[in-house]
């Protein structure tokens, strides 16, 4: 550590590094210094959180010290945690995540928890996911359904290697399927048809990315983020391709900005395949769910 900000004869605790490392995380404008700090050095430790805290006092090793310095300068650069630890949970499953797949969000699992509602009753559910990155959705929602069968395509080839690898390590390899395609360009239109289709697709507008946070900016891969001129580009796609793979009374739920609700929804209903089309807000408040459902016959 630098030489000016401690004091050199004291040894380097887990508690007090814990106390530079948040006061350091500071200066460079992180938003959460502490949880940062505790999550990184308890990943170059090998523990859990709540060890730091019973192994407080312990000193650490001249490579400990050096493993974590390491990780500190990524992080002041702005790499996200996720992607220095290589791992982030979502619907409390715990996933790798890398720099090409955008790392799961919390308000995401807004699309899984109207999933379990939607499909409430219904038997042997068909579900397909587009832009699935590491899985996450795909996952969580095979957890909470053995029944179900799902299937999970993506444009990257590494992204769907890595959604695999999710499903292997959590033993639902033998229950979703992941493919390398461009939307639904690898699905059958004259197949038995999905209950759901689900997606959280680019809807950022093109010149809005350089406003991002550095984190998402400078380290998220462009092309799960960009939305085009009007943020709707993908959404669009998905709209008038998703309809060709519904089931009568199937649904599609799109995750989207929170100022793209009216424009979404207005998509969905200028189709003549959907109706009851409606919007749901996250805890935060914000618009962040549309959906729409498939017309029968």
């Amino acid at each position: 550590m630098p030489a000016e900000d401690v004091e050199s004869n004291q040894p380097w605790t887990i508690m007090r590094l814990l106390r530079w490392t948040s006061a350091y995380f500071s200066k460079f404008g992180i938003d959460t210094p502490r949880v940062d700090a505790e999550v990184l050095l308890a990943h170059c430790l090998g523990i859990n959180r709540i060890d730091l805290y019973l192994r407080h006092d312990q000193p650490l090793e001249k490579d400990e010290l050096f493993r974590f310095k390491q990780v500190i300068r990524r992080r002041v650069r702005r790499e996200p945690v996720a992607y220095i630890t290589g791992r982030r949970e979502f619907w409390s499953i715990d996933l790798k995540v890398s720099s090409q797949v955008l790392i799961p969000r919390p308000e995401t699992e807004l699309l899984v928890e109207h999933a379990q509602e939607m499909m409430a009753g219904r038997q042997a559910v068909r579900v397909l996911e587009l832009g699935t990155g590491s899985g996450a959705i795909c996952l969580a929602l095979a957890t909470l359904n053995p029944d179900w069968w799902i299937v999970g395509s993506d444009i990257s080839f590494k992204a769907v290697a890595l959604a695999r690898s999710n499903a292997m390590d959590h033993d639902l390899a033998n229950r979703v399927a992941f493919m390398v395609a461009d939307w639904t360009a690898a699905i059958d239109p004259i197949g038995p048809g999905f209950d759901l289709v689900i997606s959280n697709p680019p809807y950022i507008k093109s010149a809005d990315l350089e406003e991002l946070e550095p984190e998402i900016r400078l380290f998220e891969p462009r092309i799960a983020l960009d939305g085009g001129q009007n943020g709707l580009e993908c959404i669009e796609q998905i709209v008038k391709k998703a309809e060709s793979h519904l089931k009568a009374d199937g649904f599609l739920m799109l995750e989207i900005g929170h100022d793209q609700q009216q424009e979404v929804e207005s998509l969905l209903r200028d189709r003549s395949a959907y109706h009851q089309v409606y919007s749901l807000k996250d805890y935060g408040g914000h618009w962040r769910v549309v959906v729409g459902r498939r017309k029968s016959g």
